[in-house]
């Protein structure tokens, strides 16, 4: 018995001596890559905005919630609080172009929409419209607002979900159509390999 314990503590330490010290100010870099969404929000008058995120994330099955990072300074922020809804649009490896632009502008002072060519549609449930570019979409409440840190997670009750109509078979995404777009940090994207795919 202490000879195990004596190899395992010799295993231990040999893995731990191969590993290189990481940067802790960009500790979330090594949760990447992470899907990238746009998310649609409307302001008072009625006019739409898109912000890029790659901090996401279901929370909870019943009732059916999930949740978005937002750094208080982007102009989505004050939007979702005010009108209390939002839109996931999970989209295309095609669209990062129009994903890099939605994330490096401010919608306070730029037209996204029409600087991407981007199209909004009816959603089924809210007065906030979805990209109908997007091949997924989640309506969303707002139910609560957390600051942790330097962000708020926006925490959305999902209403309504829809999708293109060959984008998903038996709910599992059908990765031979659909190539989504990923975030790997620093301005850089990529997307799945279609090659590699393991089903239990």
């Amino acid at each position: 018995m202490d000879f195990l314990m004596h190899s395992s503590k010799q295993n231990i330490k040999q893995v731990n001596c191969m590993k290189v010290e990481g940067n802790i100010e960009k500790y979330y870099h090594y949760a990447f890559p992470m899907q990238t969404i746009l998310v649609t929000c409307n302001d008072q008058a009625g006019k739409t905005n898109i912000i890029t995120l790659a901090w996401h994330t279901p929370i909870s099955r019943k009732p059916p919630l999930y949740g978005i990072s937002i750094a208080p300074k982007r102009y989505s922020h004050a939007l979702i609080e005010n009108s209390k809804e939002f839109v996931i649009n999970f989209i295309p490896y095609s669209l990062v172009e129009a994903a890099q632009f939605c994330g490096t502008h401010s919608g306070l002072s730029t037209d996204k929409l029409c600087k991407t060519g981007l199209t909004l549609a009816h959603s089924k449930t809210l007065s906030t419209p979805l990209i109908k570019e997007g091949y997924a979409h989640l309506e969303c409440k707002l139910v609560k607002s957390v600051p942790f840190g330097d962000h708020t997670l926006f925490v959305g009750e999902v209403i309504t979900v829809s999708a293109d109509e060959d984008a998903f078979k038996n709910e599992l995404l059908r990765t031979d159509q659909i190539h989504p777009l990923y975030y790997i940090g620093e301005n850089a994207y990529t997307t799945l390999d279609r090659a590699k795919r393991k089903t239990f």
